[in-house]
């Protein structure tokens, strides 16, 4: 983060759909979200965030790391929890959203130009949450 070497205040895990053999139901999760917005994904990571101490700072996937032209969705399991989305430049637009367990959140590439997104920490007792990230990488 911020070119250090810091703890990842939640826990993560990564494959690649068309080099590694992911569990199943990534597989097929992946394979169900590419049919209804007509996407093909070929990346899947793993967020796993266990209570309200575990949390992501605002930021933007780095452009090197995802195809132009191509969206990000990220599917939420488990406890409901706050993203908080921010633009960039001024005037500052903030939009606090309540990501549901079953949620379905579709970014696309043109919004990690514009804007950041995160999970804050919370003093509010929250239970665990999983949020999957399926984005096209470049090969």
């Amino acid at each position: 983060m911020y070119d250090r070497d810091v703890d990842v205040p939640r826990l993560v895990a990564g494959y690649r759909l068309d080099e590694e053999t992911p569990p199943e139901a990534l597989t097929e999760t992946a394979r169900r979200v590419a049919s209804a917005i007509g996407t093909r994904f070929n990346s899947v990571g793993l967020n796993y965030y266990r209570d309200g101490r575990d949390s992501v700072a605002p930021h933007n996937d780095h452009l090197y790391e995802i195809v132009e032209g191509h969206p990000i969705a990220l599917i939420s399991l488990g406890a409901t929890r706050l993203m908080t989305i921010r633009s960039k430049t001024r005037p500052r637009r903030i939009l606090d959203l309540d990501v549901e367990g079953g949620s379905l959140l579709l970014m696309s590439y043109e919004t990690q130009l514009h804007y950041d997104h995160g999970i804050p920490k919370s003093r509010v007792p929250v239970g665990p949450r999983i949020s999957i990230a399926l984005r096209v990488r470049p090969r």
